[in-house]
């Protein structure tokens, strides 16, 4: 792609054009920026009919996830994607693999329970170590994993974090450790953050080339990947599925759609159950040694109320990634949007050029769960992960090459996040005003915490200077007396006239006179 602004468009079998990822390039050296415009293998379109026991659809994260571990465990495995690998936000993503779900922990155990919900949270752990093992394991190039993560909150809500902490580290075994106000503002120069919790277990990696690496592994481990060539028609039913593709069939015993909102017409329904949301990047360019002195923390940094998503890349670039919405915009509009969210937080960093914008449309569920298990019999799903998909997406690749090998039923723990309507064009209408609502009590709250804090502080420093001016006075330690003679000024009428010394008219009596 060239120098500019791209809009990314999709066709839909049925006619429909979708917006999809945004980008806008502009190059700058061979980092993240080259990185994200590298050209990998092109794939064959599927131009013969096969016949296989695991048949993909969508070569995102999950799907070839699944297709690299039900390859390893013996199976054939064909994987069909209508595009390339890694073409929308699979590809290009901001790259932070953390613990746990998209949804908090305490709306997680409301829902199934505190047990389920503990056995759930050590399935994404187990995604997250997954992500780790298969970059280093494999020395896979490009990839630049860095490690920890902060999550910030705007707001002085210290009781909160040591409730939050003990329930992650004690009862989730999750590595935390929470930050106080001054630690936090010692690695990140801005007023506007109070304390953290610190995941120092988190890892942030190069989405784009781990995906390709992912394929590659896949390819090894004796999976097929077609490119170019969509899924135009399924008929589930029977022991051998049928895969309908433009210029073949594929027949397979089990279906796994990996797809997500990009399923298209043969399954509406289930894109329906999805709330497409488009997720933005920017990379500024080169900002020299100033950032380091602003932004002293290694790993990613995002706020608790999901305002801004950030990490220092290349030495001196920032990555910035903020403001979910389910309608798309152009990306030099993102890109005026960050340069003014960078300066708000850190105006210390002056104005910051931006490089590079680029995104794309993940699915969201109603409830904020993926979406991962047996439709019906031979017959899977596995999507919805929002904006917390490299973990997930591991785990659910695991989850479902180990249920259609081995009969693993572990994936009906999340049996209870059904496919739920997301609404359609009304849902997205209503997403967009959550989304705005969101963000909009999130900068309130954060106004109303620094003015307290203002307000505090004036308040001590009134106290300070009231305490000094009421403080009594010592009384004057006793001056000796022939000390308190010589600095006492005399009156006239003490001195004896004797003392006086003669004045200029006065003649000394006597033989001079």
């Amino acid at each position: 792609m060239t120098a500019g602004t791209a809009q990314i468009t999709q066709r839909a079998d049925d006619g429909d054009r979708k917006p999809a990822a945004a980008t806008r390039v502009s190059g700058h050296g061979p980092d993240l920026a080259g990185r994200l415009r590298t050209t990998h293998e092109e794939r064959p379109r599927l131009s013969f009919d096969l016949d296989v026991e695991v048949c993909v659809v969508g070569a995102g994260l999950a799907g070839l996830t699944v297709a690299r571990e039900a390859a390893l465990l013996g199976m054939s495995v064909a994987v069909i994607e209508s595009r390339q690998v890694g073409w929308n936000a699979a590809g290009h993503n901001f790259g932070a693999v953390m613990p746990g779900f998209p949804v908090d922990v305490t709306d997680l155990i409301t829902r199934i329970g505190f047990e389920d919900a503990r056995e759930l949270w050590g399935l994404a752990q187990d995604g997250a170590d997954y992500v780790r093992s298969t970059v280093t394991d494999h020395a896979m190039a490009g990839v630049a994993l860095s490690e920890g993560a902060l999550e910030v909150s705007s707001v002085d809500s210290g009781d909160q974090l040591i409730s939050r902490l003990q329930m992650l580290g004690e009862d989730f075994g999750t590595e935390v450790e929470g930050w106080q106000v001054d630690r936090v503002r010692g690695v990140l120069r801005t007023p506007r953050y109070f304390h953290a919790v610190h995941y120092p277990k988190a890892f942030q990696i190069d989405g784009r080339h781990y995906i390709h690496g992912l394929a590659a592994l896949a390819e090894q481990a004796g999976a097929r990947i077609f490119e170019e060539t969509p899924a135009i028609g399924i008929d589930p039913a029977g022991i051998r599925k049928r895969i309908a593709t433009p210029a073949a069939r594929v027949r397979a015993a089990h279906i796994v759609l990996c797809g997500g909102v990009h399923l298209g017409a043969p399954l509406r329904r289930l894109a329906d159950t999805l709330l497409p949301v488009w997720r933005y990047a920017a990379l500024s360019a080169p900002l020299g040694p100033r950032l380091a002195e602003v932004i002293a923390f290694a790993g990613a940094v995002a706020d608790s109320d999901g305002l801004a998503q950030y990490r220092v890349v290349d030495g001196d670039r920032l990555l910035w990634c903020s403001g979910a919405g389910t309608l798309p915009i152009a990306p030099a509009r993102f890109a005026h949007r960050a340069q003014r969210e960078i300066a708000t937080l850190y105006p210390a960093l002056g104005t910051v050029e931006i490089a590079d914008v680029f995104g794309g449309v993940v699915g969201l569920t109603v409830h904020g769960m993926p979406q991962i298990g047996a439709m019906r019999r031979g017959v899977w799903v596995a999507s919805g992960f929002g904006h917390q998909g490299l973990n997930t997406s591991a785990m659910a690749g695991q989850l479902i090459a180990r249920g259609i090998a081995d009969g693993d039923d572990r994936w009906r723990l999340f049996s209870p996040f059904e496919l739920v309507w997301a609404g359609g064009t009304g849902g997205r209408v209503v997403g967009q005003a959550i989304f705005s609502l969101s963000r909009g009590r999130a900068a309130l709250a954060g106004a109303l915490a620094r003015h307290r804090e203002r307000s505090l502080q004036r308040a001590r420093q009134d106290e300070i200077r009231n305490a000094a001016v009421k403080r009594p006075r010592r009384p004057a330690a006793p001056t000796p007396p022939a000390v308190a003679a010589a600095a006492s000024p005399k009156k006239i009428t003490d001195i004896d006239p004797e003392q006086l010394p003669a004045a200029p008219n006065d003649r000394p009596s006597g033989p001079l006179a």
